[in-house]
């Protein structure tokens, strides 16, 4: 999946430089883009995913009539480097001023990033999320889940109308039936080709757990377009005797597939676009912050929280028990160990995994589509508490808990290994995002 660029240029028409540049950008960029024949400002055909400026020079201060009526966004890469050239930062400033949608990237990863997320835009038009669930809010902790938004209908036309991608619903109870008839020999047969690292599981909730990979694998391959999946595993947990951790582990790992747990379509959402746009380790967790005191302790049956520094700029990250489902790729460490919480069968596993310690970012979008938030962050350690539901959580400092605690928009957030947050302001613009920096 390549971004479609068209070079532009300006009345005065392609000089040697002009020719130059354009030429070492179809090699610096050739993973990632692929080029249309130069098109001058004022008539440029559609089917693009931007404009690109090999060169800027004058003329933009007298044509930036006809830029605005483009209708596409543009990137300013006039450097031998694919990237914007600090002698054009008047130009840059000039246009933007004038309200034409420019991208200026310094670095030549975030000129790449930058077309990924263009192609992205272009194919999520024709992108299908897959979920599973059947009457959610109604079955387990039903008084929590009824509270979310991602159930609503308003979630999912905002959604469609935003970026263009369709929700595909199947029943959840069918899928369980359906992976409880897979015959053990079948699941034993997967289990050759992977390396699960595994601790006190039992064969029986391992089979289970490689049955409903093989029953989600055939629904993903059912239809190319499928791209994200997401299963009400909690609320409806009575529908299967395990939980698709490992599944979507091994469905990221071998496919690329983009999952979020519970069905929550706007972590999934948010995740799509992070994950395919950049590149980057990313995964999903309940955020505690320290300052949330016994609400938060009750919940993860526990009764304080770590004795740090500045308590009231810390969160407590778990999801299940441990961390979250974090890909094997991603992880510094990761154990399968049987379930914790008792929301799910007897029979189900959990995933106990680490992300690096270090800079972190968490994101999310917001209710209304038009946001981004970004928290930057640093996990300092973990944290395990026996017999409760967090055996094993991440420790996360940031540099404003009071005032997170007036932005945050759901217990659900995504954690991005490492400082993005200027990754994700070039991704927001090309998505038409605004980020809300926090």
């Amino acid at each position: 999946m390549k971004a479609i660029l068209i070079p532009v240029h300006f009345k005065s028409g392609m000089d040697d430089e002009y020719k130059k540049y354009l030429d070492l950008l179809k090699d610096i960029l050739k993973d990632v883009a692929e080029f249309r024949d130069p098109s001058p400002i004022g008539d440029i055909p559609p089917g693009a995913d931007a404009a690109v400026f090999p060169q800027l020079i004058g003329d933009a201060y007298k044509q930036v009539g006809e830029l605005k009526k483009a209708g596409l966004p543009m990137l300013a890469l006039t450097s031998d480097f694919g990237t914007v050239n600090m002698w054009d930062w008047e130009i840059v400033s000039f246009l933007k001023s004038e309200g034409v949608e420019l991208l200026a990237p310094y670095n030549v990863d975030l000129t790449k990033k930058i077309c990924r997320s263009l192609a992205l835009k272009r194919d999520l038009r024709r992108t299908k999320f897959l979920l599973f669930q059947d009457n959610p809010g109604e079955g387990m902790q039903g008084e929590i889940f009824k509270r979310f938004f991602w159930w609503e209908d308003l979630c999912k036309e905002r959604m469609k109308k935003k970026f263009g991608v369709s929700l595909v619903m199947k029943s959840f109870k069918k899928l369980g039936e359906e992976a409880g008839g897979i015959p053990d020999g079948e699941a034993r047969k997967v289990l050759e080709g992977w390396e699960i690292p595994a601790e006190d599981v039992t064969e029986k909730a391992l089979l289970s757990a490689l049955k409903i990979y093989i029953a989600l694998k055939r629904e993903v391959e059912s239809d190319p377009a499928i791209k994200g999946a997401g299963m009400n595993c909690l609320n409806e947990s009575f529908y299967s005797d395990t939980t698709p951790c490992l599944a979507w582990n091994m469905l990221f790992e071998e496919k690329g597939l983009i999952w979020a747990c519970e069905a929550d379509i706007m972590t999934l959402m948010t995740k799509y676009l992070i994950q395919k746009s950049l590149d980057v380790p990313i995964m999903m967790s309940n955020i505690y912050p320290f300052l949330m005191g016994q609400a938060a302790l009750k919940h993860e049956k526990i009764d304080d929280f770590p004795d740090v520094d500045e308590p009231e700029n810390h969160l407590l990250v778990v999801h299940c028990g441990y961390l979250g489902v974090v890909p094997q790729s991603f992880a510094s460490s990761w154990t399968l160990r049987p379930k914790v919480l008792g929301i799910v069968n007897d029979n189900a596993t959990a995933i106990d995994a680490r992300l690096p310690e270090g800079p972190v970012t968490l994101a999310k979008l917001d209710p209304t589509l038009t946001k981004l938030q970004v928290v930057e962050g640093e996990i300092e350690g973990y944290r395990q508490y026996p017999g409760s539901d967090c055996r094993n959580g991440a420790v996360i400092k940031v540099s404003d808990g009071y005032r997170l605690m007036h932005r945050f928009y759901s217990h659900h957030n995504l954690i991005i290994t490492g400082r993005r947050m200027d990754e994700l302001r070039f991704m927001a613009e090309v998505f038409g995002l605004d980020i809300e920096e926090v």
